[in-house]
């Protein structure tokens, strides 16, 4: 069995080009720009941004958490110009998963198409879980009182239980406060706790229907979010500002180059995304020429805004009081006494959440279906709507997995295996583009990665940097993820697979 029999790009571009059985071409540079910022700027920037700051998961990064934006804005460029190009050279559904299955075999296409799951579902489930946490906090703000139960997972509570078991409820952070009224005051159906999170499953379900009508309507509907994203952040900015206190900046390295790297292994969360934007090339009218327009222009444009809204939030509060805060933005606007900002800012990031459950979403079902197409995965992963136009099996199983998990999961066990599956697949793809230059250099290219093999290699290294800053028991769970996706290849994907050699009929 060859493991690492390749997919011509030649038929990867077959497979795609089916107008009566493919996707509808309807996106534009602005979408995909507009996607893009949709799907970085989300709970990074207003959830992650406090725990790189105080180090919460580490040594803080404190004012220098500007280096530490700086340096996980330049790995991840490295890797978007190769982004860049694959997306203008292969316009189809897929992302690195597609990009692998060309230049690195089956077996590594497979292994990061599995690995996909972490960035997009799963990573999906916090997203989701973030934004019911920020909701609740914005319904308050009208008076508006959801009960615990409705809007906690069942893990967290559990969790909350022990540790009040264990240190007091005093010991308590607020969120685990909320987690353990939760438990002590809830409804019973057939002897059983009903702890879920609600809310969580409702804004994934809207999503999911959105998802299923129409990729194009499902865009300006982002297009309409970002908007108001981007006006948020400014909002903050621009109010904040007034408020900032320059001795707040010394010292500006508080946890030294250690708490500037942990910095950056925590912050990168706040960029997955601008990849999703390759997820969607096969919808895209002019692949060659606005793939890396949305691709690079969106992780530009975050990266000028992330500087800025950390250098107010820094200068706004001592850094040693976001230490453990889930709404660092919110927080120091609370701490100059702008509680009236704090809620239009609570607003923006209930909508900020909004557009990055509709990038990712959009995202993870393409994957499924680009899998599908292969053989790799069931047939109904590949099945359009004949309607919609839109792979609505895969959009809806993807939307019921979320669901779910938001329901009953805990927010931190999901986050810790986003930031390395997704470093992971950023490596496998800069690795595509030094194979592919070698193999097959002579092919067109709208987009052209500069100074190849530099930009590849510096990305690889960054990013093998970023994730030796992540704790040991992440690479575990890691690991695990990845025999389990390996267990299904071998049952079921190596043998189901279109490139698999045909067996002989018995004589």
């Amino acid at each position: 069995m060859d493991y690492f029999r390749r997919k011509p790009l030649d038929q990867i571009l077959a497979d795609g080009s089916d107008e009566a059985h493919g996707l509808k071409k309807t996106l534009t540079a602005v979408d995909l720009l507009a996607l893009g910022i949709g799907a970085i700027i989300g709970a990074g920037i207003f959830a992650t941004l406090g725990s790189a700051v105080s180090g919460s998961s580490g040594r803080p990064a404190g004012p220098g958490v500007v280096v530490s934006i700086l340096l996980t804005a330049v790995a991840c460029g490295f890797c978007a110009l190769c982004y860049a190009e694959f997306a203008s050279l292969v316009p189809i559904s897929g992302s690195a998963y597609t990009y692998s299955y060309a230049t690195l075999g089956e077996l590594v296409a497979w292994i990061i198409g599995w690995d996909l799951i972490l960035e997009y579902a799963v990573g999906n489930i916090a997203v989701a879980i973030s934004w019911a946490a920020y909701f609740k906090q914005l319904l308050a703000g009208f008076g508006l009182e959801i009960p615990a139960w409705m809007a906690t997972d069942y893990r967290s509570a559990v969790l909350a239980t022990q540790a009040a078991a264990e240190s007091g409820v005093a010991s308590l952070s607020p969120e685990a406060a909320v987690a353990y009224q939760a438990h002590l005051h809830h409804p019973v159906l057939f002897g059983v706790p009903v702890v879920c999170n609600l809310l969580a499953v409702a804004i994934t379900a809207a999503i999911t229907w959105l998802l299923v009508i129409g990729v194009k309507e499902s865009a300006r509907f982002n297009n309409v979010i970002v908007v108001l994203k981007l006006a948020t952040l400014l909002f903050f900015i621009g109010v904040g500002i007034f408020f900032t206190k320059p001795a707040h900046w010394h010292p500006f390295f508080p946890g030294g180059a250690s708490g500037v790297w942990t910095g950056a292994s925590l912050i990168f969360f706040a960029y997955i995304g601008f990849d999703a934007i390759s997820t969607a090339a096969e919808e895209c009218k002019d692949p060659g020429r606005d793939m890396p327009r949305g691709i690079i222009g969106s992780l530009a444009i975050c990266t000028v805004l992330y500087v800025a809204a950390a250098l107010v939030l820094t200068g706004m509060i001592p850094w040693e009081k976001l230490k453990g805060t889930a709404d660092p933005l919110a927080a120091a606007l609370a701490y100059v006494h702008q509680d009236w900002a704090a809620g239009v800012l609570a607003f923006g990031a209930v909508v900020a959440m909004t557009s990055v459950l509709l990038v990712f979403q959009l995202g993870q079902p393409r994957i499924l279906m680009a899998m599908s197409r292969d053989g790799l995965l069931g047939p109904w992963f590949g099945k359009i709507h004949p309607k919609y136009r839109t792979p609505h099996v895969g959009t809806i199983l993807t939307g019921v997995f979320v669901a779910f998990f938001s329901a009953v999961a805990n927010i931190d066990e999901i986050v810790q295996l986003t930031n390395i599956g997704t470093l992971f697949a950023f490596i496998l793809v800069a690795i595509g583009i030094l194979i592919l230059r070698k193999r097959e250099p002579d092919r067109p290219r709208k987009f052209r990665v500069p100074f190849v093999p530099l930009t590849p290699i510096l990305g690889i290294g960054m990013c093998l940097f970023l994730m030796a800053g992540l704790p040991l028991l992440t690479w575990w769970r890691f690991v695990l993820w990845l025999a389990a996706g390996l267990v299904i290849y071998f049952l079921y994907s190596r043998s189901h697979s279109r490139l698999a050699a045909p067996v002989p009929p018995a004589p």
